[in-house]
């Protein structure tokens, strides 16, 4: 594994810093059923690092200290922690929203079986990873079978109401580009995702989220390999929209990982770039008791410009409304001086 953090802390990115805290995203560890290519986090099955009881106990106050409004919770596939189900229902009993950031796979998984309908029950938003609605492409960057149990997956989440107008149950699927590519625009290709998915599988959803791939672990490390690091970050930076700064995520949130450490987005979490919160240089969970992170200056890098590249992209997806042909430069463009784009009806 390439560490792409050297090639990443010369930076010319704007300053920027935090406004009021609403949402925790908490990454619940490493530990997942699957090892995909766009993995920022290098989650996969062998990953044994999972946030104790302790910490999530610390999580539960921390909600209700603060008066947290969302709480986000991510992995790895953060169902396989042991405590994700009571600090769901803990959570929600504070009238925090949940969101289940869910590869869809993991509904199958032995032990797993009445996921979905607890998920329900406690109207947790599901924000699920689909990154194409063709079988080879899916099974191509997630493993071969993915794309069968996705599919199973989002049919059983539909049959319990989610998608489903009117029912209150909110579920959001999320694209990743192939490679090293901006994601095509966000509204065409919900479009397509929607049309052919109930077309083909009767499958319902409410909004597609359209990420850039961040240059750090597993991803970046293979853009080392194959000597496209520096082209990719070329388009990042090219594709730069300053409107975007306004609505970044790390302005609202702050990132938990699985030891309770605190990080102002989840990549600067695998970058190990600590949030700045006072004096602190290593600020903890429990520092959020006592102390409220609005205006620090977030840590910023390099990689900042994979969230503010065309049309933005956070980890609710698109920010703003790009023109598609500058949004979907390929790095091939960048190299050679040519745009190649994806438009909507084409199968990312």
């Amino acid at each position: 594994m390439h560490d792409t953090l050297p090639l990443l802390t010369a930076t010319d990115f704007p300053a920027i810093r935090r406004q009021a805290l609403n949402t925790l995203q908490v990454n619940l560890g490493y530990r997942c059923n699957q090892s995909c290519l766009h993995c920022h986090v290098n989650a996969g099955p062998n990953r044994t690092e999972m946030m104790d009881g302790a910490t999530v106990d610390l999580v539960i106050e921390v909600l209700q200290v603060r008066g947290i409004t969302t709480l986000d919770l991510t992995g790895g596939a953060p169902e396989l922690s042991e405590h994700f189900r009571r600090l769901v229902v803990a959570a929600r009993a504070l009238g925090v929203e949940v969101i289940d950031r869910c590869n869809l796979t993991i509904l199958s998984e032995p032990g797993q079986e009445n996921l979905a309908a607890f998920l329900a029950e406690q109207g947790v938003q599901v924000v699920a990873s689909m990154p194409c609605y063709s079988p080879a492409n899916v099974d191509r960057q997630r493993g071969d079978g993915v794309f069968d149990l996705s599919i199973t997956g989002l049919q059983q989440l539909n049959a319990l109401g989610y998608g489903v107008p009117d029912s209150g149950l909110t579920l959001n699927l999320v694209y990743n580009p192939q490679g090293p590519s901006l994601p095509p625009q966000q509204a065409a290709l919900e479009a397509d995702y929607k049309r052919e998915l109930l077309q083909h599988f009767g499958i319902r959803f409410n909004h597609l989220f359209a990420l850039t791939n961040m240059p750090v672990q597993r991803f970046g490390s293979t853009l080392v390999s194959k000597g496209t690091f520096g082209t990719y970050m070329q388009l990042l930076k090219q594709s730069y929209q300053a409107d975007n700064l306004n609505t970044v995520m790390c302005r609202s949130m702050i990132s938990v990982d699985w030891q309770g450490d605190l990080y102002d987005c989840d990549f600067n979490q695998m970058l190990g770039l600590p949030a700045r919160l006072g004096k602190t240089y290593r600020p903890h969970l429990r520092e959020l008791l006592g102390a409220d992170p609005e205006g620090e200056a977030i840590r910023i890098a390099d990689h900042c410009y994979g969230c503010t590249a065309g049309q933005g992209s956070s980890c609710g997806g698109a920010l703003e409304s790009a023109d598609p042909a500058a949004a979907t430069i390929s790095v091939h463009a960048v190299r050679h001086g040519s745009a190649q784009t994806v438009t909507s009806g084409e199968t990312p």
